[in-house]
């Protein structure tokens, strides 16, 4: 069914006229009444009949009326929920208690008029064609992994170093430590299940191994926070390492530990991408926010080579 017909149909129905429909178009009465007959065809009835006045709907038109105004309302809501600036502003951070949930976090709190769909997508790949197609509006991700570098359409930059933390059991041997460098990590085994090769988080860990002589494990499946949680408490031998800005809670009877870790604090840098005729105007508040708060390239810390494009 032709929207402009219904609409001129509830136009002619409101005015009582085919005169003063055409006039509040800007179309003329012929074209009015050749849309009325088109819609009169489509439905099989007549909807309106002539007056002295103008014209007056048939019981056919009465009955029509109310749904002719609905379908209109469902029209401008279809055409709405992907107008830009009036649909959310759609943002993937990968995990919901990583660092990027909490920098949309405090933005939501620092601008609760911008609405938000909030997503968590795995792969890189896919998040780069969900970014140019439009399905998302932007993502928080490590750039650039060495090999692999961004399509020029889409755009990126750096807004959070977060800082790694060490996490231990209580009777691992670091754990009464206040703080401990690289250096003295060596040896000791990092227990971190689920790094998947080819991601951006690991070849952050590749470099930082190579760089440090560190011993980094991902054996065993996955079985998620709570699971490595568990293991790291009750095993001496492990530690794993914690984004500093990560939000986990476990019992209180695990007595694990979280410790800094300096000289140099390796930190994970996170970027925020986009693509570059997103014409989302919450995109550019999102921008703005993540520019006021931005922290990255501190002295005394690493980050990977391909982390510091020049």
């Amino acid at each position: 069914m032709d929207l402009d017909t219904v609409r001129t149909f509830v136009a002619a129905a409101d005015a009582g006229q085919f005169q003063e429909a055409a006039a509040e178009l800007a179309i003329t009465q012929q074209a009015v009444s050749k849309r009325i007959a088109a819609l009169e065809r489509t439905l099989g009835v007549r909807l309106f009949t002539r007056t002295p006045r103008g014209a007056a709907l048939t019981i056919d038109g009465q009955a029509f009326l109310p749904h002719a105004r609905e379908l209109l309302r469902v029209a401008e809501r279809a055409v709405a929920s992907v107008r830009t600036g009036r649909r959310a502003l759609r943002v993937d951070i990968i995990a919901s208690r990583g660092a990027a949930s909490g920098l949309m976090r405090d933005f939501h709190g620092a601008h609760p008029e911008v609405e938000l769909d909030v997503l968590m997508l795995f792969d890189i790949e896919s998040t780069i064609t969900a970014i140019r197609s439009g399905s998302i509006d932007a993502s928080f991700r490590a750039v650039t992994v060495p090999g692999r570098p961004l399509p020029e359409d889409i755009a990126s930059v750096r807004v959070n170093d977060e800082p790694l933390e060490l996490l231990t059991g209580p009777a691992h041997a670091l754990a009464g430590a206040r703080s401990v460098t690289l250096a003295q990590l060596t040896g000791h085994r990092i227990w971190m299940p689920g790094i998947v090769p080819g991601t951006e988080w690991a070849a952050y860990y590749d470099d930082l191994v190579a760089e440090f002589g560190l011993t980094i494990e991902a054996t065993g499946p996955n079985f998620g926070s709570d699971a490595l949680l568990d293991t790291i408490a009750d095993t001496p031998a492990l530690a794993t390492f914690m984004g500093g800005q990560t939000r986990l809670v476990w019992p209180a009877g695990h007595g694990l530990r979280r410790i800094p870790i300096t000289g140099p604090t390796p930190v994970y840098p996170h970027s925020l991408l986009w693509h570059r005729d997103n014409p989302h105007p919450a995109l550019a508040t999102l921008r703005t926010y993540l520019a006021t708060v931005a922290s990255h390239g501190a002295p005394g810390t690493w980050t990977p080579d391909w982390a510091n494009p020049k």
